[in-house]
């Protein structure tokens, strides 16, 4: 009887789980962590491909990590004449594999982001998971694999910037 129960409530807690699955841009939208990235990927029209199938890995800088650019970028990046570049920062942060943290392998490696013409250096280590961009900066994760239902965001403390291809070393 108590085993009949058990199961019963595994399939309640399976199917409440899959009625509430979500996008990485649900995700984003309901965690006031991401509002900049929010406002951004909505000014850019990135909404509607981010709710897409996938898959996707985002690399979803936090609000500290907006607001530690220069003054004024981000207010220049959401103006409508700037949109092109704001897409380009954008999908330099998203890889269009579902790739958990298990799947990063370790030492450096280069990894192509959806912005085609750039790379990033992802390094993986006993220390954790570091990527630098096109600027030579460290982004480090903070947050690993949070599970969306089309893909993976993996929480970073810098926004990262494209432009010279990173040492990957």
């Amino acid at each position: 009887m108590l085993s009949n129960t058990l199961k019963a409530a595994a399939v309640v807690a399976c199917t409440a789980s899959a009625a509430s699955a979500q996008s990485i841009v649900d995700i984003a939208a309901g965690d006031e962590r991401f509002s900049t990235l929010v406002a951004a990927v909505t000014a850019a029209d990135l909404v509607d491909t981010l709710k897409g199938e996938g898959p996707f890995t985002v690399y979803a800088p936090v609000n500290d990590a907006f607001a530690a650019l220069p003054d004024g970028t981000v207010e220049t990046l959401l103006e409508p004449e700037n949109k092109e570049q704001l897409t380009n920062v954008l999908l330099y942060h998203v890889d269009d594999r579902n790739l958990p943290a298990s799947g990063i392998p370790d030492g450096s490696n280069y990894f192509q982001p959806v912005l085609a013409s750039e790379r990033l250096c992802i390094t993986k280590s006993a220390d954790g998971v570091m990527i630098a961009d096109g600027t030579g900066e460290m982004a480090n994760v903070v947050i690993a694999d949070i599970q969306a239902d089309n893909g993976v965001i993996h929480v970073i403390d810098k926004v990262l910037l494209p432009g010279t291809r990173p040492d990957c070393h």
